[in-house]
C-alpha cells in the first residue's frame, strides 16, 4: 500500500505539481527543496515512495539514492531526469532506483508510476514474506520450505549454481514457485544487494513489442516511439535477468535472443550501435521445451544454450508432507495480518495432505487466504475448506472427523453429516453471510461465487423446508 510520498526537487513548481497530483489520489505528500533536506526528513519519517530530481545543487539525486539504499531500502525511489541525463538515470536503476521519469511529464504519467509502485509493493509484500518465512528459514542456506527429497535436491542445486554465472533453466508446472526460486538464486549470488535483478514475463508482452522490451529502441524507430527506451538486457547489465515463460517466445524472436546469449551484445530497435552487456540469464517455463523442439516450436540451439543448469520444481502433489508445512506458514502469515491466531487441526492437515493441488503452491496460498478471511479460528478444520476440495480427497479417519466443529456454536458435527456436501455448503454460505452482515455481494466475493449463484442457492434452500429451517437456526436474526 502507498499512502505517503516524498517529493524532492529544487523547483517549486515541480514540487507543487507532484503534490497536487498525489493529493488527488488521497495520498499524504511531504516535499523537500534539496537533497540535504530530504535526508533530514528521511532520518525521522517513513515513506513508501519518493520522487527525486537527479540534478540538484550540492547533494544530487544519486546521493539521495545511496542514502536510501542504506537507511530505508524498502522505499521505492523514482528518479526525475531531463532527456540529456537518461544514462545517469539508468545507472541509478542498476543500483536500486525503482524507475525513472523524463521531464517534463504529465500528471497521468505520475499516476501510472504510483499505481505501478502500489502493485509492486503488493506483490513483494508476499514475496518478501515467502523469502523470509516460507522459503527462508533463518539459516544460511535460505532453503525453499519443505523437507521432501525433491526439495532437498532443489535447495542443493540452488546453493551450487548461485555463486556462478551459469544460465539456469527452471521448469515445472504453473504455481510451483519458479519465480521465487529465481529471485533466491539471484539473492544468493549477490549477498551485498548491489547487482540489478530485472524480471520480464515473456507471455505478457505482445509479440510486436517483445524486441523493444528486451533490447530497447531509439526515438522514431516505429510509430509511437517518441523517446529512446532502454531494454531489459541493458537494465540488467552486471546482474540477473529472469525471462519468465520463455517457451512463449515465437521462433523469429528466438534467433535474436540466441545471439545475445552467445555474444552478449545487441542493438536497440532502430539503432546501429552495438551494446555489450554482462547479464546472467535465468529462464523459466511450464512447457516441455524438448517436445517444443521436436514440434519445431522452439529452436534446438536456443534450448541447449538455456539448458546449461536445469532445475526442475516438482508439483506439490509429489512433495510428500510439504503442503501441510507450507499451509501452516501461510496460515500464520494471514493470522498476523488479520490480528488473530489461526491453526490447522488434524482434519485440515489430512485434507491438505490428500488433495492433489492441481494449482500447486499458488492454489494452496489462495485457499488459505480465503479461509483465514472467513474463519475466526483458532482452529481451522476440513469443513472450512471449499466443498470441491472435500469431494476430491479420501474420507478422514473417524477420530479426526469427530474433532471437526460446526461454524457457529462449536458443537461437534455428527460423523455421518461431515461429508454431506449440501450441509457443508450451506454452513459455508451462512458463515460468509454472517461475516458480511447479510451483504450478498460481499458474501459472494468471499465464497468465490457470482451473486446470481448465491441467490439461486438461497432460493433452493427456501424450497426445501428442512434446509431452510436449519439455515434459519444457524443465521439467527440474519435476513436472507
Amino acid at each position: 500500500m502507498i499512502d505517503r510520498i516524498l517529493v524532492v526537487d529544487d523547483e517549486f513548481l515541480i514540487r507543487q505539481l507532484l503534490e497536487e497530483t498525489a493529493a488527488r489520489r488521497g495520498l499524504e505528500v511531504v516535499t523537500a527543496g534539496s537533497g540535504e533536506e530530504a535526508v533530514d526528513i528521511l532520518e525521522t519519517q517513513e515513506f513508501q515512495m519518493a520522487f527525486v530530481d537527479m540534478k540538484m545543487s550540492r547533494m544530487t539525486g544519486m546521493d539521495v539514492l545511496k542514502f536510501v539504499r542504506k537507511k530505508c531500502p524498502a522505499m521505492l525511489m523514482v528518479i526525475m531526469t531531463a532527456y540529456g541525463t537518461i544514462d545517469t538515470a539508468i545507472e541509478a536503476m542498476k543500483i536500486g532506483a525503482f524507475d525513472f521519469i523524463i521531464k517534463p511529464f504529465s500528471p497521468d504519467q505520475m499516476d501510472i508510476l504510483i499505481e505501478k509502485g502500489r502493485l509492486w509493493l503488493q506483490l513483494h509484500e508476499r514475496d518478501n514474506y515467502f523469502r523470509e518465512e516460507i522459503t527462508g528459514v533463518a539459516d544460511v542456506s535460505h532453503r525453499a520450505i519443505g523437507d521432501s527429497p525433491q526439495m532437498c535436491e532443489v535447495n542443493r542445486l540452488i546453493r551450487r549454481v548461485a555463486p556462478t554465472d551459469a544460465t539456469v533453466l527452471l521448469t515445472g508446472e504453473s504455481g510451483t514457485g519458479k519465480e521465487l526460486i529465481a529471485s533466491e538464486i539471484h539473492r544468493l549470488s549477490d549477498p551485498d544487494g548491489n547487482k540489478p535483478y530485472i524480471r520480464m514475463n515473456c507471455a505478457a508482452v505482445p509479440e510486436n513489442l517483445l524486441e523493444s522490451e528486451l533490447f530497447g529502441h531509439e526515438k522514431g524507430a516505429f510509430t509511437g516511439a517518441v523517446e529512446r527506451r532502454v531494454g531489459r538486457f541493458e537494465l540488467a547489465d552486471g546482474g540477473t535477468l529472469l525471462l519468465d515463460e520463455i517457451g512463449e517466445i515465437k521462433p523469429a524472436m528466438q534467433s535474436k535472443l540466441l545471439r545475445v546469449l552467445q555474444e552478449s551484445e545487441f542493438e536497440r530497435v532502430g539503432g546501429n550501435k552495438t551494446i555489450k552487456v554482462n547479464v546472467r540469464v535465468i529462464a523459466s517455463t511450464n512447457r516441455d521445451l524438448k517436445k517444443e523442439v521436436e514440434n519445431n516450436n522452439f529452436r534446438e540451439d536456443l534450448f541447449y544454450r538455456l539448458n546449461v543448469f536445469p532445475i526442475h520444481l516438482p508439483p506439490l502433489r509429489e512433495r510428500n508432507g510439504d503442503a501441510v508445512m507450507i499451509a501452516r506458514h501461510y496460515l500464520e502469515f494471514q493470522g498476523r495480518k488479520l490480528g488473530r491466531k489461526l491453526e490447522l487441526d488434524d482434519t485440515a492437515a489430512h485434507l491438505i495432505l490428500n488433495y492433489s493441488w492441481p494449482g500447486n503452491i499458488r492454489e494452496l496460498q489462495n485457499v488459505i487466504e480465503r479461509i483465514a478471511i472467513l474463519e475466526d479460528g483458532p482452529e481451522i478444520m476440513a469443513c472450512h475448506f471449499p466443498v470441491d476440495m472435500q469431494k476430491n480427497v479420501e474420507s478422514m479417519p473417524v477420530e479426526s472427523a469427530q474433532s471437526c466443529r460446526s461454524m457457529t456454536g462449536g458443537a461437534a458435527v455428527p460423523v455421518d453429516e461431515l461429508f454431506d456436501m449440501r450441509e457443508i455448503e450451506r454452513r459455508t454460505i451462512v458463515s460468509a453471510l454472517s461475516k458480511t452482515n447479510g451483504n450478498r455481494t460481499q458474501a459472494a466475493t468471499l465464497l468465490g461465487f457470482s451473486v446470481r449463484t448465491l441467490r439461486n442457492k438461497l432460493n433452493e434452500y427456501r424450497n426445501d423446508p428442512g434446509m431452510m429451517s436449519s439455515l434459519t437456526d444457524l443465521s439467527g436474526e440474519l435476513e436472507l
